[in-house]
């Protein structure tokens, strides 16, 4: 059975030192799986050399459809996710966060309810079967992870379990408006991608998928959480103005 082109993005800032190894893992999965799938690598402002990194990467795989995005301040992981996106040429295209936190080989969790056509958004949760989680965050960054997906809940009315999870499959053609639409460039970009598709009626999935936890995040878990929160709540009072209502439209089940 012939399947449908696939783009993969992969958001990097100061990803020099892991990124040829985790490209050449996503590279051996794809050839495998997905021989004709694009990748995309966004540079967001990178002081080490990630750019570099990955242009010699590909220089390398001449025969892999491949783009890498340069951007020379660091914009935030929503705006570099979000170029990227728009940026792909296939109809179906998922981000990965660049530690490969969430294995390449999630990708048919993720993928291929969008091509039987039931959905135009189906994401990976680390929350609904937690016996995939492998290695750990340490408990500190877990718990303010649930408070914040606690808060998102009552905040957005969304009804997921773990919107932050960095494996996230767009069928483009629906997609993309809300993608174009979003302003969001921090890490609450998430939120505002998912809020949008309900509020556009979009077909979304929350799937369980592997996880482990990498060191090198770039999350600060204080600061960024106050940020997210903040972000969160001004999307809801953003779209409700637009709207001229007061309150988000009800979660579709």
């Amino acid at each position: 059975m012939n399947r449908p082109p696939l783009a993969v993005v992969v958001p990097a800032f100061n990803e020099a030192r892991r990124l040829t190894n985790n490209l050449f893992t996503l590279l051996r999965y794809l050839e495998a799986y997905r021989p004709a799938a694009q990748l995309i690598v966004v540079d967001d402002g990178s002081s080490d050399g990630t750019a570099e990194v990955a242009e010699e990467f590909f220089a390398r795989h001449p025969d892999v459809p491949a783009r890498v995005l340069r951007f020379t301040e660091n914009r935030g992981k929503g705006h570099a996710v979000r170029a990227g996106l728009l940026a792909a040429e296939a109809p179906i295209a998922l981000f990965s966060d660049a530690d490969l936190s969430t294995p390449i080989t999630e990708l048919p969790k993720i993928v291929e309810p969008i091509e039987s056509g039931l959905y135009d958004i189906v994401f990976g949760s680390r929350a609904l079967d937690r016996s995939l989680i492998g290695s750990r965050q340490p408990w500190r960054r877990e718990q303010g992870g649930k408070v914040f997906n606690g808060i998102v809940r009552l905040t957005t009315g969304l009804p997921f379990c773990d919107t932050q999870c960095g494996f996230k499959a767009f069928r483009m053609e629906a997609a993309r408006p809300i993608i174009e639409q979003a302003q969001i460039d921090g890490f609450g970009f998430d939120v505002e991608l998912l809020f949008l598709a309900r509020d556009a009626g979009l077909r979304m999935l929350e799937v369980p998928v592997r996880w482990d936890h990498n060191e090198g995040s770039k999350v600060h878990i204080v600061r960024d959480s106050l940020r997210m929160f903040s972000e969160v709540v001004s999307l809801r009072q953003r779209v409700a103005r637009s709207a001229g209502r007061t309150e988000p439209a009800g979660a579709s089940r």
